[in-house]
């Protein structure tokens, strides 16, 4: 159910005074009293507007969710950072979730709805160049830094190479000097 902010605040005010408002129908007394402590939090982390209802819902960035959900399990906790936020503790559980089983990708918003089966629906000459996204963008960087190691690692595999046909060509060289050497200690006898 959702309540008015004036009925927020008058019960705030109620609970505060030591007087119980009246339960609204469909919840229990118990569950009624935590709504009342959580909005008291809110209210005294963000301020009494907090409880007022926005026109719209308020579209995180990613770095916002990351720094939220670092709060969350540097030890602060999921409830108390929440409330801090002035969000639903659910949906903060929901972002470290997907922060621990994918990273930072998993804060990034991914697109919802059933791709197009019809190609004749997909805009056609709209295209415009875009930057990468942030999840595609640390892919970027990961893999040049990957390319730059393997060409590295190469790099050492040839000079490997090259010093194995070096000492080759040397031992070569040396058992040739050896075996001319005993060839003609063998004609001067």
């Amino acid at each position: 159910m959702r309540y008015s902010y004036e009925f927020k605040k008058a019960c705030i005010e109620m609970y505060r005074q030591g007087i119980l408002p009246d339960i609204p129908e469909g919840i229990s007394k118990k569950e009624f009293q935590r709504y009342i402590r959580r909005w008291m939090r809110m209210e005294d982390a963000q301020g009494s507007d907090v409880l007022k209802h926005s026109a719209f819902n308020k579209q995180w960035t990613p770095e916002e969710k990351l720094e939220l959900v670092t709060k969350a399990l540097c030890g602060k906790g999921i409830q108390p950072t929440a409330i801090e936020a002035g969000i639903n503790a659910g949906m903060l559980y929901q972002w470290v979730r997907k922060y621990k089983i994918y990273g930072y990708n998993g804060l990034v918003p991914k697109q919802k709805g059933r791709k197009s089966q019809n190609a004749d629906m997909k805009k056609v000459g709209t295209r415009k160049t875009t930057k990468p996204n942030e999840s595609e963008y640390e892919e970027l960087i990961r893999l040049r830094a990957e390319n730059e190691y393997m060409k590295a690692e190469i790099e050492v595999i040839k000079k490997e190479i090259a010093l194995r046909e070096e000492k080759e060509a040397a031992r070569l060289k040396a058992k040739k000097q050896q075996s001319s050497k005993n060839s003609e200690k063998t004609d001067t006898n």
